[in-house]
């Protein structure tokens, strides 16, 4: 029995490695597949994009951003605004539908992403209309339970399409994720959920670390939606980490101050510290019942790392990004050094692009990375310092702009998710420790940048105490919302640390 098993599942695999070739060959570069955008969007997409070049994941620019996975990420002051020039998602987003509609694991293991970026900047500015492309199906969209994924795996390795190395790491994930999902007993968390789940995610790795299929991250990148949902995959993959009976969302006041001045066509940045490769789908889950638009619509500063792991893309492709590399790495291999601080002059333009236009949300991590430093008291992550450089560069950035703009501190607390080696690492592939774990995201006041700065006629001076007011205000709020997760009496009365998801039908995961 188990010999016919592996003998079915090596047939299946056969078939995901043809199926993948066909797909490779019939979505050339050129026939930029993307999701239907309504016109602005469009517009947007194909100016981004004829100003900024494709990049290659090995070849990049100048900001500094986090290491870590799907997020935010600061950019590196030497790389002076050059008339930036881009844009971001303008039309509002619909609603996120909970992943409960979705199935990520249905999608094709051998389906090319579906915005691959296209080989030159004419294809890219002529791609507003395209036709809409279809995802196949594959075997890991038939996986039901574990003993048919570790079958597909087992057979893919015999066959040679599966790298020895991917699975002795996978074993490793999958037993973390299995551990930390069914500890956290959310409705419908079983050994069945775990299985789709990683299905799904194998079967979107294996797709980047093949040549033919692998996703290629633009300066300027838009979610991918269609004809995979790489949002919804990457919102249903962490949704099952966290403990919604203890997170919080703090200063929801702020959060519908900042929606309504984002309509206005004014743009907002927030200055974040960064905790996990979790963080974005953080922000959307924390969001997605009281604040649709904003966890959908906010762009993240991302750094190379986030781009290039193979075990990161997919989830990367389910945000909106600007894509730079960071000083913490923009030296890691010398002879690229030039290419990296070319596509961060791209990214700058195309960030400046879209702040002319207005009604931007953006999220930067000033730290360039996740947060390292440890509290001395509970032998935790705390965050860290900002860079005064990479501060300066938003406020520069927003001042060009002709819309009014507004900067806030924003914490977050995430590392219990997903935390990250206590230190830097440059090696691509880090070892990942998963958790159940409750959350937090919470604003601060919106800084007063002239009263910050007055009477300090120093540059650096100036760069500095408005980096420090940003950092201070980060970590007290931080403080709070540690407390107010920890001891429900700390959360204090009206809006400074509430839990809206509660009023809703908890999400069931499928």
């Amino acid at each position: 029995m188990a010999a016919q098993c592996t003998a079915v599942a090596a047939s299946r695999v056969q078939a995901v490695t043809v199926a993948t070739r066909r797909v490779a060959a019939a979505h050339k570069p050129a026939q930029r597949a993307t999701c239907r955008p309504s016109p602005r969007r469009q517009r947007l997409s194909a100016t981004v994009s004829a100003t900024a070049a494709p990049s290659t994941p090995s070849t990049p620019a100048t900001p500094a951003t986090p290491e870590s996975q799907d997020t935010p990420a600061t950019v590196s002051a030497t790389a002076a605004p050059a008339t930036p020039t881009p844009s971001t998602p303008s039309t509002p987003a619909t609603p996120a539908t909970p992943e409960s509609q979705a199935t990520p694991a249905t999608a094709s293991a051998a389906a090319v992403p579906a915005t691959p970026t296209p080989s030159s900047p004419a294809a890219a500015a002529t791609s507003a209309t395209p036709a809409k492309p279809t995802a196949p199906t594959t075997p890991f969209a038939a996986v039901q339970n574990e003993a048919q994924l570790f079958a597909l795996l087992k057979a893919g390795a015999a066959g040679g399409t599966v790298p020895p190395r991917i699975i002795e790491a996978f074993h490793e994930l999958y037993g973390n994720y299995k551990a930390a999902v069914l500890g956290g007993k959310s409705p419908g968390a079983d050994e069945d959920f775990v299985a789709r789940v990683m299905a799904s995610v194998c079967e979107r790795v294996l797709l980047e670390l093949n040549p033919a299929t692998a996703y290629t991250f633009p300066s300027f990148h838009l979610k991918i939606e269609e004809p995979y949902n790489y949002y919804l995959f990457g919102q249903r993959y962490i949704r099952g980490l966290v403990d919604f009976q203890r997170s919080v969302l703090g200063r929801a006041d702020l959060f519908q101050k900042v929606q309504e001045q984002l309509e206005a066509g004014e743009n907002v940045v927030l200055i974040a510290n960064h905790q996990s490769e979790a963080d974005p789908a953080v922000f959307a889950l924390l969001l997605e019942k009281t604040f649709p638009k904003l966890a959908q619509e906010v762009i993240y500063v991302a750094g190379d790392r986030v781009v290039t792991d193979a075990l990161c893309k997919p989830f990367s492709m389910g945000r909106n990004l600007f894509c730079v590399h960071s000083k913490k790495h923009i030296d890691d291999v010398p002879e690229l050094k030039a290419e990296k601080q070319a596509m961060n002059r791209r990214t700058l333009r195309a960030m400046q692009t879209a702040l002319n236009e207005g009604g931007r949300l953006l999220w930067i991590a000033p730290s360039g990375g996740r947060d390292r430093s440890i509290c001395p008291v509970y032998d935790e992550f705390m965050p860290d310092a900002f860079d005064p450089s990479a501060v300066e560069l938003m406020r520069a950035l927003t001042a060009k702009a002709k819309p009014a703009a507004h900067i806030y501190p924003f914490a977050m607390y995430s590392y219990g998710v997903m935390p990250p080696p206590r230190v830097v690492e440059k090696a691509i592939g880090e070892k990942r420790i998963i958790g159940f774990s409750p959350v937090g995201i919470a604003l601060c006041p919106e800084l007063d940048v002239g009263a910050i700065v007055e009477g300090i006629e120093d540059k650096d001076a100036k760069q500095k105490a408005l980096s420090d007011a940003a950092h201070a205000q980060v970590l007290a709020q931080y403080d709070r919302m540690r407390e107010a997760i920890r001891e429900p009496t700390a959360r204090g009365e009206g809006t400074e640390f509430t839990q809206p998801w509660l009023a809703f039908p908890p999400v069931k995961l499928v």
